[in-house]
């Protein structure tokens, strides 16, 4: 397996993309950008942007519940 190291411009224009794109989901953003869908997920929670959950996903749970 290689590991692609991506330069930080890069993430957050990935990150910019996905987050002015409300109707999209991580996976039709990373597969325009040739990416792993995990990958854009994991800068996305990095960022802090929450964003939609992905189709499929379990809802999120309310701290303290």
């Amino acid at each position: 397996m290689v590991t692609k190291n991506y330069p930080p411009k890069f993430k957050a224009d990935a990150v910019a993309l996905y987050e002015s794109r409300p109707e999209a989901t991580i996976r039709s953003v990373a597969a325009d950008l040739g990416i792993n869908p995990e990958t854009l997920r994991n800068w996305v929670r990095a960022a802090g942007g929450g964003g939609a959950p992905e189709e499929g996903a379990p809802p999120p749970v309310a701290a303290g519940a």
